[in-house]
C-alpha cells in the first residue's frame, strides 16, 4: 500500500518504515513515534477518511509524503474502526528506549488485528461470537473431505468439525457466521470462494500459502499448544481435514498475535449428525436471527426468546437456536429444568437477579490472557465470581433437581482462592489504566508498601517546606506545585517577589508570578520521583504475576463461565415460557408432528395479547403427510407455515413452544421455501432460486424431515408452474415412505391430489364474504376453497376503483370463457368491438373448461367396452362439443 519516489533519499526512519511496510503489505502500519502511532503514504490516505483525521504532510527533498496520526493512549477506538471497515491493522512499537538505542529506535510489529481476531474495546457484539474460521480441502481417492475449524479469540471457544461436500460447507458457514476465513492459496481460485462471498458478503478473507495446510506441521502445532503427546483425547481420529484447518488456524493466530492465548484451552470436535439441520435458506426464511429487511435481530425468533441476563447466555441461547438437538434425552433434560423453573417462580428470579449481577467471565478471562486486562477487570471478575455460592444455595433449595441442573451446579467452581487473591490485591477505586498506578492494595507487598510510604512521607514533608518556607518569608500565599517539566518548585506572585529569599533560583515566569526551586526542594523532588516511577514498574510486575496466578486456572474459571451459561439459558427460556404461556411439548422418537392451537411467536408479540389466532397442524404418515393449503394472499398462509416449523424447532432446542400442547417426533432436517429474489449480479432468476432450493429439498429430505412450501413454480408460465408443482408434490409422497410437508399454493388443481392419494388432505385459510369485501378469519378449515380473491386483497391494498372494476370485467370473461381465436380469454378486446365467434370456434381451446370437459368425457370411456358405433356417435358428441353447442 505505501509507496516512495525513487527521487527521494528516505531518512534512516523512513527506511524502517519501508521495511517493516513491505513485510506487511496487506495491512495499514501502525507506526509508533513517540506518543503517537503514524501512519503514511497510502495508508494514510485510506486511514484518514475512514476515521476522519487530518490528513497532513511530511516534506522531504520537495517531495510531499501524506501522514496522519493518533494519540497511542487512545488508539483503540481508532483500531477497532479500521477493523470493522475491513482492514487489517499491524501495530509497530518501540521495542527499545532512545536511551539503549545505537542509532534508529529499533521497532517491530507486535501484534495484528483482523476482523477475526479483534479483541479491542467495542469491537465486539455482547451477545455474538466474533468467529475466524480456517477451511482445508482433503482428497483422498474419489472422496473429499472439508475441515473447518473455528475460533472465537475474545471466548477462548475452539472447535472443529469435518464436512463431504462443499454445499454443507457453505451452509455451516452461514450458520457460524464468521467476521474472517482463512483459507490457502490453493483455493483461490476455487468456485466455493464466489459462493462463500454470495453467502456472506461481508467476511474477511485471508490467504495463507500452501504448506500451512500440511498435516504433520498441523497436528505439531496443536499438541505443542496443548502440550500433549497425542490427539486422541480430543476425539480427532479419522479428522484429518480437521487437523489441518486447526493447525493452520492457530498458526494464523501465532503469527498475527505473536502468541496463543492460553484462554484456548481445548478443541472441541463436534458432528452436524447431532443436530437439526437448518440450510442457509431456512435460516433466512424464519428469520431466526437476523431478519430479511435490515439483518438485525428486530422481530426475530432470537429476539423473543432471549432473555438472558449475560453476555455469555445470550451467545449460547443464539447456539442452541442456529444448532436444536436430535438427541432425545439431551432435549428432555432441557424441557426438565424449564419445567421446574417455571413452576419455582421464586427461585427462578432469585437466580437471575443473582445472574444479573455477573459480567462477561469468558471475555474478561480472555484478556487475562492476552495481557490486556486492567485492574477494573479483575474486580469485575471477583464480584462476579463472589455470586456463584449464592447461586448454587437457590439450585440446592429446589424440591427436584434434574439431572441436568444438578451437573450445573456441580462444575459451578465458586473460585474462593481467585477471590480472595484479587480481593486482597486490588483496589476498590484502582484507575482503569496500570500505568497510573494506584492499583495494587498497601498490605499486599511490603517492597511496594515501602516505595509508597516513602511517597506518602515524602508528600508531608513537602507541605512541611511550604508551611517553614510561608513562615520564613512572610508570603502568605507561597505555594509548592509540580509539572512534568520542572519537577517540583516553590511558586510566588508578582507582589510578593521583594520577598523572595536570595537563595531561591528562578526558574520560570508567569504573567502573574514566579517559579523558585530550592536545594533542599530538589532532594526531596529526588527521593519521590525516584519512589513513584519505582512503584509504578513494581506495581505493573506484580499485577502481571496476579495475571499469571488468575492464568493458571484458566480451565477452571472457563468451565464455571459455561455453567452459568447454561443456567442463564435455561431459566431465560423458562421466563419467556411464563410470560407468553408456552407449554412443554411432548417429544419422541415417533414419526409425526401434533400441534394444537399453535401460535406463532414473534406475530403472536408484535399483534398484541389476544390478537393472534391459533391453529392445529397435524403431520403423520397415515392421512395427513402432505397438506395441501390454499386461500386468498393475506389471509395468514405464510404464517401457518412459518409457526409450524418454528414451534418443531423451539422444541428440540429445549424451549417450551407457542401452543396449547404439542406432540412433536424427532425432526432431523426443517426445509422451507418461501418466496425468493432475484440474484441478477450472479445470473440468477427469481425461478432459478425458487428451482435451486426446491431441488436441494427433493435430494436431502428424509421421512424424518419437515418440508415448508409457500408456493412452487410461480417464476414461471401457470401451466409450467403448475406441473411443476404437481410433481414435486408427488415426489414428496413417494420419497422415503414419504415426506411430511405443508405445501401452500394458489395452483387450485393441486387439491385434487387428495383424490387420489389418500396422504393428502386439503386445507384452506378462512374468509368471509360481505357486500364485495372480504374479512380474514386466519383460520384452518378442512377442504379445499377455489377462489383467491386476488381482486378484492388488491382493493385492500389501495389499488385504483377503476382498475379493480376492469379487473372485475376481465374476470368474468374467463370465467364465462369468452376467449380468442387462440383458446386464450380475451383479456385485452376492446369493449365496444363484437367478436368474432366463427373464428373464436375454428380452433379448439385447449385450456378452456369446455377442454376440460372434453377430457372427462374422453376419459369416462373405456375402450374394450365401447362400440363402432358408440364410437362414431362419440366423435360428433366431441365436435358439438367443441363448437360449443353442447
Amino acid at each position: 500500500m505505501a509507496q516512495s519516489s525513487s527521487s527521494m533519499s528516505p531518512t534512516p526512519m523512513l527506511e524502517q518504515y519501508h521495511q517493516i511496510k513491505a513485510e506487511h503489505p496487506d495491512a495499514i502500519l501502525f507506526f509508533r513515534l513517540g506518543d503517537f502511532y503514524e501512519m503514511f503514504f497510502e495508508d494514510a490516505e485510506v486511514a484518514s477518511k475512514i476515521l476522519e483525521i487530518t490528513l497532513t504532510s511530511r516534506n522531504k527533498n520537495k517531495t510531499s509524503i501524506p501522514m496522519c496520526g493518533v494519540p497511542a493512549h487512545a488508539a483503540e477506538p481508532y483500531l477497532t474502526k479500521l477493523v470493522k471497515a475491513g482492514y487489517k491493522v499491524a501495530i509497530c512499537e518501540q521495542v527499545e528506549s532512545p536511551e539503549e538505542a545505537k542509532g534508529i529506535v529499533r521497532r517491530e510489529v507486535i501484534k495484528i488485528l483482523t476482523p477475526g481476531l479483534i479483541t479491542t474495546e467495542g469491537s465486539l457484539e455482547s451477545k455474538a461470537n466474533n468467529f475466524l474460521v480456517s477451511i482445508h480441502r482433503e482428497i483422498h481417492k474419489k472422496t473429499v473431505s472439508w475441515g473447518i475449524s473455528c475460533l472465537d479469540l475474545s471466548t477462548g471457544d475452539f472447535k472443529t468439525t469435518e464436512l463431504n461436500s462443499a454445499d454443507d460447507l457453505l451452509e455451516e458457514l452461514f450458520r457460524l457466521d464468521p467476521k474472517e476465513i482463512l483459507l490457502p492459496e490453493y483455493l483461490k481460485d476455487h468456485k466455493i470462494v464466489n459462493k462463500l462471498k454470495e453467502i456472506l458478503p461481508h467476511v474477511y478473507i485471508s490467504y495463507e500459502r500452501d504448506h500451512w495446510f500440511n498435516y504433520t506441521k498441523s497436528e505439531e502445532i496443536i499438541k505443542e499448544h496443548f502440550k500433549i503427546l497425542t490427539l486422541d483425547g480430543f476425539g480427532l481420529i479419522d479428522m484429518k481435514a480437521a487437523i489441518v484447518a486447526s493447525g493452520a488456524l492457530l498458526r494464523y493466530v501465532l503469527k498475527t498475535q505473536k502468541s496463543i492465548s492460553a484462554s484456548i484451552g481445548t478443541l472441541t470436535p463436534y458432528q452436524l449428525s447431532n443436530y437439526l439441520i437448518l440450510d442457509e435458506s431456512t435460516q433466512r426464511n424464519l428469520e431466526l436471527a437476523a431478519n430479511t429487511f435490515d439483518q438485525t435481530r428486530k422481530s426475530t425468533l432470537l429476539e423473543v426468546i432471549d432473555q438472558t441476563v449475560t453476555s455469555m447466555g445470550g451467545r449460547l441461547l443464539k447456539h442452541w437456536l442456529i444448532y436444536p438437538l436430535k438427541n432425545l434425552n439431551g432435549i428432555r433434560h432441557r424441557h426438565a429444568v424449564v419445567s421446574i423453573f417455571l413452576e419455582d417462580t421464586s427461585c427462578r428470579s432469585n437466580i437471575r437477579k443473582l445472574l444479573d449481577k455477573i459480567y462477561d467471565i469468558e471475555r474478561l478471562l480472555s484478556k487475562i490472557c492476552l495481557g490486556t486486562a486492567n485492574g477494573r477487570d479483575l474486580l469485575a471478575i471477583k464480584n462476579s465470581l463472589e455470586n456463584i455460592p449464592n447461586i448454587k444455595e437457590q439450585i440446592r433449595s429446589l424440591s427436584s433437581c434434574p439431572v441436568l441442573l444438578d451437573n450445573i451446579e456441580k462444575r459451578l467452581d465458586p473460585l474462593q482462592d481467585i477471590v480472595k487473591l484479587i480481593k486482597r490485591s486490588i483496589r476498590p477505586d484502582c484507575p482503569v489504566h496500570i500505568r497510573d498506578g494506584k492499583v495494587i492494595k498497601f498490605g499486599y507487598s511490603e517492597e511496594l508498601d515501602t516505595l509508597l510510604k516513602i511517597q506518602q512521607d515524602a508528600r508531608s514533608y513537602l507541605a512541611n517546606i511550604e508551611a517553614k518556607e510561608r513562615e520564613a518569608t512572610g508570603i502568605a500565599s507561597l505555594k509548592i506545585g509540580f509539572n512534568k517539566v520542572f519537577g517540583y518548585y516553590i511558586e510566588v506572585t508578582k507582589s510578593n517577589i521583594k520577598s523572595v529569599p536570595n537563595h531561591y533560583i528562578r526558574k520560570q515566569t508567569l504573567v502573574s508570578a514566579e517559579r523558585y526551586i530550592t536545594p533542599e526542594l530538589k532532594k526531596i523532588e529526588a527521593k519521590i520521583l525516584s519512589a513513584s516511577e519505582q512503584s509504578i514498574i513494581l506495581e505493573q510486575k506484580i499485577f502481571n504475576s496476579i495475571l499469571a496466578e488468575i492464568k493458571s486456572n484458566s480451565g477452571r474459571i472457563q468451565e464455571t463461565a459455561k455453567a452459568l451459561a447454561e443456567l442463564d439459558c435455561l431459566t431465560s427460556l423458562a421466563a419467556v415460557a411464563d410470560r407468553y404461556h408456552y407449554s412443554r411439548p411432548k417429544i419422541g422418537e415417533f414419526n409425526e408432528i401434533e400441534i394444537i392451537n399453535g401460535r406463532h411467536p414473534v406475530v403472536e408479540l408484535n399483534l398484541g395479547p389476544g390478537q393472534f389466532v391459533p391453529n392445529d397442524t397435524i403431520l403423520n404418515h397415515k392421512d395427513q403427510q402432505l397438506l395441501i393449503i390454499t386461500g386468498p394472499n393475506m389471509a395468514g398462509k405464510s404464517t401457518i407455515l412459518r409457526q409450524t416449523a418454528l414451534i418443531v424447532l423451539l422444541a428440540q432446542m429445549g424451549s417450551f413452544v407457542p401452543a396449547e400442547r404439542a406432540r412433536i417426533g424427532i425432526v432431523d432436517r426443517i426445509f422451507t421455501r418461501v418466496g425468493a429474489t432475484d440474484h441478477l449480479s450472479m445470473g440468477r432468476s427469481t425461478f432459478m432460486v425458487e428451482m435451486s432450493e426446491t431441488a436441494n429439498i427433493l435430494h436431502n429430505a428424509t421421512s424424518r424431515s419437515l418440508v415448508i412450501l409457500d408456493e412452487i413454480g410461480r417464476g414461471t408460465s401457470t401451466y409450467d408452474g403448475l406441473s411443476i408443482a404437481w410433481a414435486v408434490a408427488e415426489y414428496l409422497l413417494e420419497k422415503d415412505k414419504g415426506i411430511k410437508t405443508m405445501f401452500a399454493t394458489h395452483y387450485h388443481e393441486l387439491t385434487r391430489l387428495a383424490d387420489e392419494n389418500p396422504k393428502v388432505k386439503n386445507l384452506h385459510v378462512a374468509v368471509r364474504e360481505w357486500q364485495d369485501k372480504i374479512v380474514f378469519l386466519h383460520q384452518f378449515k378442512t377442504g379445499a376453497t377455489n377462489k383467491s380473491y386476488g381482486i378484492q386483497v388488491a382493493a385492500l391494498a389501495g389499488i385504483p376503483e377503476k382498475v379493480i372494476n376492469r379487473a372485475k370485467e376481465i374476470l368474468r370473461n374467463i370465467e364465462t370463457e369468452d376467449l380468442n381465436i387462440w383458446g386464450e380469454p380475451s383479456i385485452a378486446r376492446p369493449r365496444t368491438k363484437p367478436v368474432n365467434k366463427e373464428a373464436t370456434q375454428m380452433l379448439l381451446p385447449i385450456f378452456s373448461g369446455r377442454a376440460q370437459e372434453i377430457e372427462r368425457r374422453i376419459l369416462s370411456i373405456d375402450p374394450n367396452q365401447i362400440t363402432p358405433i358408440d364410437a362414431l356417435n362419440l366423435i360428433v358428441e366431441l365436435q358439438d362439443m367443441a363448437k360449443g353447442e353442447k
